[in-house]
């Protein structure tokens, strides 16, 4: 038996450790005479295309993984547009409604307000405890825009890991889906037999904050080099959270920073183009959010680098934002605010309630109109005209996933403003021929942002996510296009690129935590971009196949 060593890096100091065993060949027998590994992959995207629904297609996928992940991922980097749709949005939303009865063998890691006082032993129980870099985590309250789905919510955790691999090569063994089982307040699932969490009401706050405490501290405990993203709380957990760990953990809120994150990338193509369109400075531009919840204010936030990296201030910056919520517009003499809201709650209006959104359009008038608030057909054909009447080139972005939950599809914003939108969504539309033209639309898909940045971050070392880091994976993404893209009008480059961004994204996040001063990983410092670049690829894993 030959033994094979392979150094590596710890704390500033090269070590050795034994390299993987390549995988197996099957023995002579086991296999018909005629098995061959590529005709088997055409043979196994034969048998995924052969399934009539998505679920279906999500079932097969999620055996495929469970059976032979080097083929599973193989088939998803070869055929990246057609599968991410299936084991991420829009079909995951479906497969979360029915997690509880489509459950086969277990996956990832539970722990319950059972296990409260007892989480250490609990993490114990991952068998990869030494591989582990990477954890995904949710507590199922507000699963995309589907509501409370308790312990349904781990399909959220497991798909995001997936695409972890798929799109930056983190190895599959380092990956943890965890779920929190707080309970869940959905009454149809508390009667459902088949529910597979706790029936019981979700806890009081005070108990899962001591809850949290103890999970967040016994994780850096038991894994010093996991990166945690928190996914799907429920907008004040999202936000309460976020503010207690994130300058004690590495931890980031991807609905929070990651879907901000890739918004400002759209955007900023987007506002170059608008700008050449009507001659106004970038600065000038005016965004419109309707939906003021966690990912609605987490994108605001982060859409301010927009207009600071224009050369306004932070409060200039913030003037250049305006909220739409449940009520109408968001501004301070209306009455009580919930906290999130009130760094853009406006001061300059104090008139009645503008209910109406025509009526904020045309008081706004705004250069962009960002979608956040999963109500489906909100950007009626009245609203993309009026956007149409006032700018040369609207920007408008439906971003609630999943795409039936879409403020409005591809095809009624490229009808009511005649060809003229610059549009991204949460979820995929299809392509639109208009006046002889082939029309693309942008997806605002975090998977441009999270894998490169938790790649980052993870070699790194990085002991904070910070916001210099998830703007530094914005900018890496924006500079991303190709110059075919950009000639086609794209405002975000095509997913097939998916590792190639990924590995520039990874280097801007790794120079963003060494100006911030919170990487471990100090044998970096002294690398120039191009020696970090191929310090990063042969990090990337591949599917063996």
């Amino acid at each position: 038996m030959t033994i094979i060593l392979t150094p590596y890096w710890s704390n500033g100091v090269q070590k050795l450790k034994l390299a993987p065993p390549p995988p197996e060949k099957q023995r002579h027998g086991l296999v018909p005479a005629n098995f061959a590994d590529d005709i088997h992959a055409q043979r196994t995207l034969a048998q995924l295309r052969s399934k009539d629904q998505p679920l279906e297609k999500y079932i097969f996928l999620s055996r495929l993984k469970s059976d032979d992940p080097d083929l599973f991922y193989k088939l998803c980097l070869e055929n990246m547009p057609e599968i991410t749709p299936i084991i991420y949005t829009p079909t995951v939303g479906d497969a979360c409604i029915q997690f509880s009865q489509i459950y086969r063998r277990p996956e990832g890691l539970y722990i319950s307000i059972k296990d409260k006082g007892n989480i250490k032993n609990v993490l114990r129980n991952w068998a990869k405890i030494d591989e582990a870099r990477i954890s995904v985590v949710t507590d199922g309250s507000r699963i995309l825009g589907l509501g409370d789905l308790g312990v349904n919510g781990m399909g959220i955790s497991i798909g995001k890991l997936s695409l972890y691999v798929a799109g930056a090569g983190i190895r599959p063994v380092s990956t943890m889906p965890i779920c929190l089982d707080l309970g869940t307040n959905n009454q149809a699932f508390l009667d459902d037999p088949f529910y597979l969490g706790l029936r019981q009401k979700r806890v009081p706050e005070q108990e899962m904050d001591e809850f949290m405490d103890e999970f967040m501290r016994e994780m850096t405990l038991a894994f010093p080099k996991m990166m945690i993203q928190f996914e799907d709380f429920s907008t004040d957990k999202a936000f309460r959270y976020l503010d207690r760990y994130r300058y004690q953990y590495p931890v980031f809120n991807d609905d929070i920073q990651g879907t901000g994150a890739v918004v400002l990338s759209g955007l900023m193509n987007a506002a170059k183009l608008s700008s050449a369109a009507s001659g106004m400075p970038l600065n000038s531009h005016r965004i419109l959010f309707f939906g003021a919840g966690s990912a609605g204010v987490g994108v605001a936030t982060q859409l301010m680098s927009f207009f600071t990296l224009q050369g306004l201030s932070v409060e200039e910056a913030r003037r250049r934002i305006w909220l739409i919520d449940s009520q109408g517009l968001v501004y301070e003499s209306r009455g009580r605010l919930a906290e999130h809201k009130k760094y853009f709650a406006r001061n300059d209006y104090s008139g009645p309630p503008m209910t109406d959104i025509l009526d904020i359009i045309d008081y706004v008038k705004p250069t962009a109109l960002l979608g956040l608030s999963t109500i489906s057909g909100a950007f009626t054909p009245e609203v993309i005209q009026a956007m149409a009447g006032i700018n040369p080139r609207p920007i408008i972005f439906p971003l609630s996933n999943p795409v039936r939950l879409s403020e409005c599809s591809f095809s009624d914003a490229v009808y009511y403003t005649n060809g003229t939108v610059l549009f991204a969504s949460g979820s995929p539309f299809p392509e639109e021929d208009f006046s002889g033209k082939t029309l693309y639309p942008g997806q605002g898909n975090n998977m441009y942002i999270f894998p490169g940045l938790g790649l980052g971050a993870i070699l790194a070392r990085a002991t904070q996510v910070t916001d210099s880091m998830v703007e530094a994976s914005s900018l890496g993404l924006a500079n991303s296009l190709t110059a075919e893209e950009r000639a086609l009008g794209l405002l975000y480059p095509r997913i097939e690129r998916i590792r190639e961004i990924s590995t520039d994204i990874a280097m801007q996040v790794i120079r963003a935590a060494q100006k911030a001063g919170v990487t471990r990983s100090l044998e970096l410092d002294s690398k120039s971009d191009s020696e970090l670049v191929a310090f990063i690829k042969p990090k990337m894993w591949k599917p063996a196949h």
